[in-house]
């Protein structure tokens, strides 16, 4: 449907090459992890991101939320969790302290005059909600 609705849009050549693989991807699996990997995966190429990807299911993390949230920040040798505002709502700092990991509450734009915004700022997910 995507090609159908957007492939004569004067745009689609920018974004084919991020888009393409993702729906190629549709046609050989029926997981959502193997979806958004390949959607993780084509957006950070054209971005030029040169970085090693970790699969969470290979690294040693303790149950609860917070113990692998913070457990997955100190695996990626990560100094800052930056966390959404719904996720503020129910994190466990102490795993993190534990780790020296700083939490840091991401604050969305004020006054914007954007609907997105307004949302996400009162605890709401407008669009891709998650923490790490």
């Amino acid at each position: 449907m995507i090609r159908q609705y957007y492939g004569r849009s004067r745009h689609w050549p920018s974004i084919q090459e991020i888009v393409e693989p993702v729906l190629d991807r549709f046609t050989t699996t029926d997981r959502l992890a193997d979806i958004t990997e390949t959607s993780t995966r084509s957006m950070l190429k054209a971005l030029g991101w040169q970085g090693t990807i970790l699969h969470s299911s290979t690294l040693a993390v303790r149950a609860g939320r917070s113990n692998r949230l913070a457990d997955l920040a100190l695996a990626t040798g990560s100094t800052a969790y930056l966390c959404g505002t719904g996720g503020m709502r129910y994190l466990d700092p102490v795993p993190f302290e534990e780790h020296a990991v700083e939490v840091v509450p991401f604050h969305s734009p004020v006054d914007m005059g954007m609907p997105l915004w307004d949302s996400v700022r009162k605890g709401g997910c407008a669009v891709g909600c998650g923490g790490l």
